[in-house]
């Protein structure tokens, strides 16, 4: 325990990560575009090619990749402070999320040079966007039961077959990184599995959107009917897909966009109550996930260092993302409880509708990126107690 809490020694985001905030703030005070709360709380699922474009010719999507592949090279700090302006303003990010924040970073690093000249450059402009390809049916948080195959074609090509589901903006997305099997499955399951780099515009390929509770489609279920795939379609090594998808999943955990889910939701609340100055100190509750947000930011910001020092902070980005989501799905039910306490907030149409979505919504959170038992059964493997 105490070298774990020793990780988390406070760490202050850097001059230049501050000075990088004005021009952060600069950018989305024009690029930004209008829209109501209840639209801005979907930042995380808000697709808007062009805005990712438009951050992309500013240089900020890719934003850690090496210029040599289009990237901008910047640390890890400045991608904290990107993450958190973007998020704290709702900007609709979807579209480049999840190539900027993992698929890019994992091709850098195990790609060949072919992969990395064809993909990273197309990221770094806003035009090669990417959605996961991890869960399947019938599976849950069991990441090694992997059943969608790919078998080696005479020519060294792939033929690729199964099923993937909760796949965001597969619909809307170029490429899918997916977590296939190779070979087989006697054994250690974790063994066998390879990644896969998959056009989503391939012949046999079916994409099928998911409508959710708040009305949104952005998850699609992926079917693979016997896809061709190239010989280079393989990103790293053939088996080595366990260690490669830990990786990847390390970069899903450790920014600050776990923390920050429910933010416009608090940020309209807030509003709301300096609007009705005698209700603010009715409401202690808010000062309380205030402090927690602080303390677990102060956390993010030390992982983010651990990042920027070359070190893979897996343990540390776990309890993080445990206690981000946390709090996240508190927001909603202190907002219902400040909506009891304080009548005249009932007025506030946008604060209802925005607490609407986000309250449907948030138990997703303790699901994406790992469930909180998995995460739990991590933290409790870096303490030595499993």
């Amino acid at each position: 325990m105490t070298a774990l809490l020793s990780t988390f020694t406070l760490t202050a985001l850097p001059p230049h990560a501050a000075a990088f905030r004005t021009q952060v703030r600069d950018f989305l005070s024009s690029h930004m575009p209008v829209l109501p709360p209840q639209v801005r709380a979907r930042s995380w699922m808000g697709f808007d090619a062009a805005f990712s474009r438009a951050l992309a010719a500013r240089g900020w999507v890719g934003i850690t990749l090496a210029p040599e592949y289009g990237g901008a090279g910047l640390d890890p700090f400045c991608r904290f402070v990107l993450v958190e302006e973007l998020l704290a303003a709702g900007a609709p990010v979807s579209a480049h999320w999840i190539a900027d924040r993992q698929s890019g970073p994992l091709i850098q690093r195990y790609g060949s040079e072919a992969q990395k000249r064809r993909y990273l450059p197309a990221i770094c402009r806003g035009e090669g966007f990417f959605c996961i390809g991890m869960s399947e049916p019938d599976s849950g948080s069991d990441l090694a039961s992997v059943k969608t195959r790919a078998t080696r074609l005479p020519g060294g090509g792939w033929r690729l077959s199964g099923r993937k589901i909760w796949t965001t903006n597969a619909d809307r997305c170029h490429y899918m990184l997916a977590l296939v099997r190779t070979s087989g499955q006697a054994g250690d399951r974790q063994q066998g599995l390879s990644q896969l780099v998959v056009d989503l515009t391939l012949p046999g390929i079916t994409i099928r959107p998911i409508r959710d509770l708040a009305g949104d489609a952005h998850f699609s279920e992926v079917t693979f009917d016997d896809v061709e795939l190239d010989a280079d379609a393989l990103l790293g090594n053939e088996g080595r897909g366990w260690e490669q998808v830990n990786a990847e999943l390390a970069f899903e955990r450790s920014g600050p966009e776990r923390l920050y889910s429910s933010v416009v939701l608090l940020d309209s609340l807030l509003a709301a109550l300096r609007r009705q100055p005698a209700a603010r100190r009715d409401h202690l509750m808010v000062g309380r996930v205030l402090a927690q947000l602080a303390v677990l930011r102060a956390m993010s910001i030390t992982v983010t260092a651990r990042l920027a020092d070359g070190a893979s902070p897996l343990v540390e980005a776990a309890v993080v993302k445990d206690l981000g989501t946390t709090l996240e799905q508190s927001i909603p039910s202190t907002v219902e409880a400040a909506l009891g306490a304080c009548p005249a907030l009932a007025s506030d149409a946008d604060l209802y509708r925005t607490l609407a979505y986000v309250a449907q919504i948030a138990p997703s959170y303790s699901l994406r990126g790992g469930t909180r038992e998995i995460l739990r059964g991590m933290i409790a493997r870096g303490l030595g107690l499993r």
